[in-house]
């Protein structure tokens, strides 16, 4: 009967437990009712009737008693007593012997029902069997079972190679010390044992997440969710506490983020819920920390390095390393709800979770992690910008008459950044999207300088200055139009976006100024050439100086122009 004795009981802790876990439950309902501001909210925690006799198991020891007393009458009992003794601890032996036949996993309730039966029985001959077994002798057998099942455990573990698998064994392990421990028994070092195994089960665990992320990242198309329905929107959005207002969107609903990441957000939750299940009813009441611990890794050895991989791909589209940095912002937000989440599932008032103490490393990381893939946003952009204003090789720096409608290369990036702006202004966070566009019109302003610098253009003359200066002006506009219809202007300590071009605004208006060399004046240079590299200056003006005089016919005034640029140049040389 010692099995079926044993599998009654592992069921009775396995209910307690869950009626445990429910009242729990109940328990972080009412709080969260009580920090929303419910004033319906009344903490209401009833007990269900259980049947105090529920827990005292019936079975029939008659024999046992009579076999005892019979023995006793006969002058026996000494004998009698080494004699059960010696036949229980042969039982516990073979009791304790794994099965050949099956494989560990799917006989481990069996053995484990198996034991806990042994002691339930052993434990009620110790107390009603007038001193049949001994105290001493009923801690020997347990201390060798202990023995040998901790080492059965260690080596099973060690084979286990699937997280779902150690968690299953570990569940009932558990609920094997949590059966015995009723009895008395000291179950201190079975739950060590479990303990041993929390690394390898989270690497076990942190492994099985790695693979779904890179198969969630693999498989994304990194566009924007399309949500048509309100339930899709409760599935993805408000599951995760991922919504930026209270009020319920219009569908279809265009999420910031792709799919990327609730399908990541499922993953972590489930990993959360995982990790509580290994670590609950172990040695350590207080596990929130190490939840937390656990939690960190895969959100930054998993989650933050997979992104990190993925926004560093050579072959990464800016469309896609625009929508991952935005993947990246979301998901840094969530770590809100996951920190909840682990507090919750741990019991932990949300005080606690709120504090600083609360806050998950991860979230710091994943901020890092997305000034990385802004930079790479703005490294693709460039590149994108590079090849457009590859077409100043076939500007003629020496024309006749200034442009009429600027230049070609102008037009090819006006049309990709009215292109691209809307797009990352609607998935980037204001300071990063301020930051990036910054950086392509200092970019686009550094182009300006540099060819001017290269020595494709050896010489130019004041119309060809005049064409920059068109495009400038329409730079400048769109500059001002995104400054000012964007929400830039609001942000504190706002600058104009027109100021990333300055360096190239201040050396067209220098060299078209009818006084150059007051460049040389502190006041006038700090007010209105204060971007600008002399050593840059001087190369530059030699080429426009070196023209030959037929390309300033006009009068004097290009001459006064030639001669203060060939001033500005000498002086500037003197001060070098």
């Amino acid at each position: 009967m010692a099995r079926e004795i044993g599998q009654l009981s592992i069921g009775q802790a396995s209910s307690a437990r869950q009626r445990e876990e429910e009242l729990r439950g109940r328990q972080r309902q009412a709080e969260e009712q009580s920090r929303s501001g419910s004033r319906e909210c009344v903490y209401i925690l009833e007990m269900e009737d259980i049947d105090e006799d529920d827990s005292l198991l019936k079975f029939d020891l008659t024999p046992v008693y009579r076999a005892h007393y019979i023995n006793t009458c006969l002058g026996l009992q000494d004998q009698f007593r080494e004699y059960y003794y010696k036949n229980r601890h042969l039982q516990l032996n073979s009791d304790l012997q794994i099965s050949s036949v099956q494989s560990f996993l799917e006989c481990h309730q069996i053995y484990f029902s198996q034991i806990a039966g042994f002691f339930i029985v052993e434990d009620r001959v110790l107390r009603t069997a007038s001193g049949l077994i001994t105290s001493s002798q009923a801690e020997n057998l347990w201390e060798s079972a202990i023995s040998k099942v901790n080492s059965v455990l260690e080596d099973q573990f060690s084979r286990m190679q699937t997280a779902s698998h150690l968690l299953l064994v570990k569940d009932y392990v558990s609920l094997l010390g949590a059966t015995l421990r009723r009895y008395g028994y000291q179950v201190g070092p079975l739950l060590d044992v479990l303990d041993k195994m929390r690394d390898k089960y989270h690497e076990l665990l942190l492994n099985d997440c790695r693979r779904q992320i890179n198969d969630v990242l693999a498989n994304d198309k990194y566009e924007q969710m399309l949500m048509r329905k309100e339930y899709e929107y409760n599935m993805n959005v408000l599951a995760f506490h991922l919504q930026s207002t209270e009020i319920m969107p219009a569908f279809p609903y265009i999420a910031p983020f792709s799919a990327t990441v609730p399908d990541c957000c499922r993953i972590v939750r489930s990993f959360i819920e995982d990790s509580v299940s290994f670590l609950s009813y172990g040695s350590h009441m207080d596990y929130y920390d190490l939840v937390k611990k656990y939690l960190d890794k895969l959100l930054i050895s998993v989650l933050n390095e997979a992104l990190l991989k993925l926004i560093r791909n050579p072959s990464l589209g800016m469309s896609q390393a625009m929508q991952i940095a935005a993947n990246m912002t979301v998901l840094e937000r969530a770590c809100s709800f996951f920190a909840e989440h682990v507090g919750r599932l741990c019991g932990i008032p949300m005080r606690l979770v709120d504090s600083p103490h609360g806050i998950l490393a991860a979230k710091d990381v994943l901020r890092k992690s997305q000034v990385v893939a802004h930079e790479r946003m703005l490294e693709l952009v460039k590149s994108k910008v590079d090849e457009f204003m590859a077409l100043t090789a076939h500007i003629n720096w020496t024309p006749d008459d200034p442009p009429q409608n600027g230049n070609v290369y102008l037009n090819e990036v006006i049309i990709y950044l009215e292109t691209l702006t809307p797009s990352a202004q609607a998935i980037l966070p204001i300071e990063a999207f301020d930051k990036w566009v910054k950086g392509v019109l200092n970019h686009i302003s550094d182009c300006i300088i540099n060819t001017l610098l290269s020595e494709e253009v050896r010489r130019f003359n004041v119309n060809a200055i005049m064409g920059l200066e068109a495009d400038l002006r329409v730079l400048e506009a769109f500059a001002d139009e995104r400054f000012h219809n964007s929400g830039l202007d609001k942000l504190q300590s706002a600058t104009n976006l027109k100021q990333s071009l300055a360096e190239a605004r201040q050396l067209v208006n220098l060299i078209l100024s009818n006084q150059p060399e007051l460049f040389l004046n502190p006041v006038i240079r700090e007010k209105n050439y204060n971007i600008l590299d002399y050593k840059k200056v001087i190369l530059i003006a030699e080429k426009y100086r070196d023209l030959p005089e037929k390309f300033f016919r006009g009068g004097s005034k290009q001459a006064a122009k030639k001669k203060g640029l060939d001033a500005l140049v000498r002086r500037l040389r003197d001060l070098g």
